[in-house]
């Protein structure tokens, strides 16, 4: 049976003062209850113990770990009755505007000290206060959590209209499919996104929407789908951001539903033959019909069938799971198939936001053709560089509250900001040397007569200048993986002849022999539904072969990133609580430290988790990951929601970690800058390609130049 605290506390400190002892039990005694951790117990006495004894900070924090279960233990046994002490406890006096101002906090146990006591007053009265001050955040606490719940923020627009704008649009006069937004701002909660900016989108050309995780990138696509922000009544805006509801709808129909266009026509079609089947008709459906008639094939409404089924091809489709219904696909699935609709429907602004993060290598190589050929206007938002590269004509830079615009591919982009940020900064210097050259002269004559007129004139020239301001650059991504550990001799983690099915008559892996050590930087590609997932569950022992055998080093410890992670995180607690709640018994600075690591910084740290963007999600499920130093690293899909900058922040990380490294990913950038060995996995087989990413993407190509896709 687990000793009492009061005996623990004799036991490891015999030499203990009466007053001190009588103070510590006092404090255990009444306030066990409110003891969440072993780290609260060590805040209220661990500072006394230190200086009874030789024990070291280890060692205390070990004895109170022991008294808290003894405390857990008690409260257990007696249904949480107060223990009766060896000696008489009094409650301290605390001053009335103390106790009002928490809310009359009871329940600190502290003893009267007298003028000859051996225990120091000041440690003794800093750590009453440091255990009331506790009392009193956990009351103001626990008083939010049950007053309110957690109210997401919402976001909002405004914008300057001109009157000769509006004016023309309800004429119906407007047939341009230009969107120009002038003077508008868009807020999120109290934050504000962008300010005075804004935005031209010519017809006809494609957009990259790019800039840092947080900044409003998704917030302005909602904006515009919404029409927060004014486009013109007649231009049709489909927002891709919701997955297909499932129904009883087949994919193939879903897909042709979305052009109500023609599915307006084809119903009207029926109803008037049914008319004149039923020989209701006046005479006029034969007229209306002829007109159906050369409407549909002015749209080609005949070859509407070929065209979807194309595109759900080229994103993954196979013509079985094309006459699927749309209840059986899991929710990846019906993005694919919400983006298949979107493309299929051909709006006159299409808003694409992230379209990668659902798809393959494959389903990505096909997109980046047909986009080529897109002749409305997209904006879309991409981490994907290669993608970038690939699809767009320009670039939308949102930084600073404001959206500047670039002609070109990113790399142009790249290359253009660079040259501007020079001549901004060579004009930022000429500008600083005439200012300096004006005030040399001003300092040198301000007290000559005969210059002053001179003098006066120089002064009211530097007040006429411009307000000189130093270039604004954005800070540098930095991430580090702790690999503070120990180097493993192989074998380190290896799967040896491994069977593996989820269903007996569908064999996922037959005879799979893979191997990953402390120097590998392996990337796993492959098709959604190949098994690629599977393989990283076997690696991690979260599956268990049906045959075969998975060996790992004793010593190995693995950190886990799944592309579900959102879903594993608590969004109702902040990033800081987060962290506390996983990893218990660390100081808020360490948490805020680790959050850091990740560019989770300052009142990011401390806002709902649910209120943060896509990628500073992924940050705090990076900081989570790596809080108890892995020495390997299996990462699903971690580029997902990440700006550029962190994805290449996250190459050099993972480049300069000490360990082994497993991923599965369909950032081309990431798996050329990582990558020295390319996983495919196919057909219940893993199989390395040797030619790396080039030879699976010319592999790629091939098949579609096969099937008819290019």
């Amino acid at each position: 049976m687990m000793a009492a605290y009061v005996d623990i506390l004799k036991n490891e400190f015999p030499q203990i003062d009466s007053e001190l002892f009588d103070y510590i039990t006092g404090v255990l005694g009444s306030g066990g209850s409110d003891f969440e951790d072993a780290e609260d117990v060590f805040d209220a006495i661990g500072g006394f113990l230190q200086d009874v004894g030789d024990k070291n900070e280890d060692d205390i924090r070990e004895i109170c770990f022991q008294m808290f279960s003894s405390l857990q233990l008690t409260k257990c046994n007696s249904g949480q009755q107060q223990m009766l002490l060896d000696t008489p406890v009094q409650l301290s006096q605390v001053s009335a505007d103390t106790a009002s101002s928490a809310n009359e906090v009871q329940g600190i146990w502290m003893v009267r000290r007298n003028q000859n006591t051996t225990v120091d007053a000041k440690k003794l009265e800093k750590a009453e206060a440091k255990l009331k001050a506790k009392h009193e955040r956990r009351y103001e606490k626990d008083s939010q959590k049950t007053a309110s719940p957690l109210v997401l923020e919402e976001a909002s627009a405004s914008q300057a209209s001109s009157k000769k704008d509006t004016r023309v649009d309800s004429s119906g006069k407007n047939r341009s499919y230009d969107v120009r937004i002038e003077n508008f701002d868009v807020s999120f909660g109290e934050r504000c996104l962008l300010q005075g900016t804004e935005l031209c989108l010519s017809s006809g050309r494609r957009y990259g929407l790019i800039g840092r995780n947080g900044l409003g990138k998704t917030t302005l696509l909602k904006m515009l789908a919404s029409r927060s922000l004014h486009v013109p009544s007649h231009i049709t805006i489909l927002h891709v951001e919701q997955e297909v509801a499932g129904d009883d709808t087949m994919a193939l129909q879903s897909v042709l539903e979305s052009d109500s266009v023609r599915e307006g026509l084809l119903k009207e079609e029926h109803l008037l033959n049914a008319h004149i089947a039923n020989g209701t008709s006046d005479g006029l459906e034969s007229v209306r019909l002829s007109e159906i008639y050369a409407k549909l094939e002015e749209i080609e409404a005949d070859k509407a069938p070929a065209r979807a089924s194309v595109i759900l091809a080229g994103l993954g489709f196979s013509p079985k799971m094309q006459q699927q219904e749309t209840k059986e696909f899991s929710g990846g699935w019906r993005m694919r198939l919400a983006l298949a609709r979107a493309l299929f429907a051909r709006p006159d602004l299409l808003l694409l936001d992230e379209p990668t993060n659902m798809l393959d290598v494959r389903a990505i190589l096909w997109l980046e053709n047909y986009l080529q050929t897109w002749q409305s206007t997209i904006l879309v938002v991409s981490h994907d560089r290669n993608f970038l590269n690939a699809v767009v004509t320009d670039i939308i830079h949102l930084h600073s509250q404001r959206l500047e615009s670039y002609r070109g591919d990113y790399e142009n982009f790249i290359k253009t900001k660079e040259d501007r940020l020079k001549n901004q900064q060579r004009e930022y210097e000429a500008q600083l040397q005439y200012r300096e050259h004006i005030q040399v002269f001003i300092d040198r004559f301000r007290y000559n007569a005969n210059r002053a007129a001179q003098v006066q004139s120089k002064l009211k020239l530097l007040e006429k200048l411009p307000e000189l301001k130093p270039l604004e650059k954005e800070s540098e991504v930095v991430l580090r993986f702790p690999d503070n550990f120990e180097k493993l001799s192989p074998p380190i983690l290896q799967l040896d002849e491994v069977e593996f099915y989820y269903t007996p008559d569908q064999r996922l892996f037959t005879g799979l022999c893979v191997s990953a050590d402390l120097e590998s930087r392996i990337c796993i590609v492959g098709e959604n539904g190949a098994g690629k997932s599977t393989v990283l569950k076997l690696l991690m022992g979260e599956l268990t072969p049906i045959n075969g055998t998975r060996h790992a080093h004793r010593n190995l410890k693995i950190g886990y990133f799944s592309q579900h992670h959102v879903d594993q995180l608590d969004l109702n607690v902040c990033s800081i609580e987060l962290l506390l709640k996983r990893f218990p018994g660390h100081t808020e600075e360490e948490y805020r430290h680790q959050l850091g690591r990740y560019g989770i910084t300052g009142e990011l740290s401390t806002r709902p988790v649910a209120s943060l963007s896509g990628g500073q999600k992924s940050r705090v499920a990076f900081a989570q990951m790596t809080m108890p130093s892995p020495n390997f690293y299996i990462l699903d899909e971690p580029t997902n929601h990440l700006d550029m900058e962190t994805i290449e922040a996250l190459a050099k990380a993972l480049n300069i970690f000490k360990g082994g490294v497993v991923l599965v990913s369909h950032d081309e950038r990431l798996i050329r800058l990582v990558c020295k060995e390319l996983w495919v996995c196919e057909s219940g087989r893993v199989q390395r390609v040797d030619g790396g990413f080039d030879e699976y993407r010319d592999i790629l190509q091939e098949q579609f130049r096969r099937e008819g896709y290019l």
